[in-house]
């Protein structure tokens, strides 16, 4: 949402034909401008507010349909952490979003309430604090997989975009502008195919998985416990191996860094298998599982960074970490990965 469109008209009319009782005071823009969704504070005359996300990114029914999942899953999870996500608002029992379109812009919006947050994680963790969010997470997913019979239905799948972006590649058209890439990112494409085939990810259980769990994206309690989460711009229902690329990150020795690079080494990392360890302990992998970890940073590279970069990172950085993937993480990545030394850190 590059244009200088005034949205804030559109957010009220959104909002008046959700409640037209409850009268809006003022609306703040609190975007980060990272990628195309922009988020707005809506503060009422009596001084309360909700959040209002308003995106453009791929297609309205995804969104539509993303949302409904999360809000079926903030609304039926169990303590400890049935407030760690945010509810969105419901009208007529059914999830509220509002579309506009017009001859400049199509967008569609969603309204949420405010998240608790409590503490945020260092930038680097300490050895124990790496092993309380090993636990954490395999708590979080084996509830998140003990829910899926109740979900709404999810369309997307890793596959899909991988032919999507196949498919784009062909197009004279297109705004993929890989001069001299296009090859290798067919290649690995085709790599990923094979081997989502070869470790079972069609029959795999889909749970939801928020994908981008930088330490900016959700809080912890005192004792390293999780708290609250929110930023779901990336969120899907597919493999749980999908959490752990940005866990390796948030695990790693370095720490979190503002000038940051995709690299994949940390998925090999002493800590991030003490982090897989505790994992493990609470709700064990499987030896196909871990196998596929490689293919979950593929698909991570080629759709997060080459197909849809563009719309998650300002364009100058887009373009460093789209170099960057081209030059060093794919060519190096079957080589340089090795899930061996995951399959005897966990026993498997």
């Amino acid at each position: 949402m590059n244009n200088p469109i005034d949205l804030l008209p559109i957010i009220e009319k959104g909002w008046y034909e959700y409640n037209p009782k409850r009268r809006i005071r003022k609306i703040e823009d609190l975007s980060v401008n990272v990628s195309t969704n922009k988020v707005f504070r809506i503060t009422f005359t009596d001084k309360t507010f909700v959040f209002a996300k308003v995106s453009n990114f791929g297609q309205y029914e995804n969104f539509k349909e993303d949302h409904e999942i999360i809000n079926v899953l903030a609304n039926n999870l169990e303590r400890p952490y049935d407030h760690f996500l945010s509810s969105s608002l419901m009208k007529d029992n059914n999830l509220y979003l509002y579309r506009h379109e017009d001859e400049f812009i199509d967008v569609w919006m969603v309204f949420y309430r405010a998240v608790r947050v409590n503490t945020s994680l260092p930038k680097r963790l300490s050895d124990e604090q790496v092993k309380i969010i090993g636990r954490e997470l395999a708590k979080f997913h084996k509830l998140c997989d003990e829910m899926t019979p109740v979900l709404p239905k999810s369309s997307k799948t890793l596959v899909k975009d991988i032919y999507h972006l196949l498919r784009r590649l062909e197009k004279p058209e297109s705004k993929l502008k890989f001069v001299g890439f296009n090859e290798l990112i067919k290649e690995h494409c085709h790599i990923f195919l094979e081997n989502a085939e070869k470790y079972g990810y069609s029959a795999c259980t889909k749970i939801p998985v928020f994908v981008d769990w930088n330490i900016g994206n959700f809080s912890v309690r005192e004792n390293g416990t999780f708290f609250s989460r929110w930023d779901y711009d990336w969120f899907r229902m597919s493999s749980r191996m999908l959490d752990f690329y940005s866990f390796s990150r948030v695990c790693s020795d370095i720490g979190d860094k503002t000038d940051f690079s995709y690299t994949f080494s940390q998925l090999n990392e002493p800590r991030f298998l003490e982090f897989l360890k505790e994992y493990h302990k609470v709700f064990p992998l499987t030896r196909d599982e871990v196998c596929f970890m490689k293919e979950a940073y593929r698909f991570f590279i080629l759709n997060y960074v080459i197909s849809n970069g563009r719309f998650f990172f300002n364009e100058a950085y887009a373009r460093k970490l789209q170099r960057e993937a081209y030059e060093k993480h794919l060519p190096n990545l079957d080589k340089g990965f090795d899930a061996e030394l995951i399959l005897e850190a966990l026993g498997l």
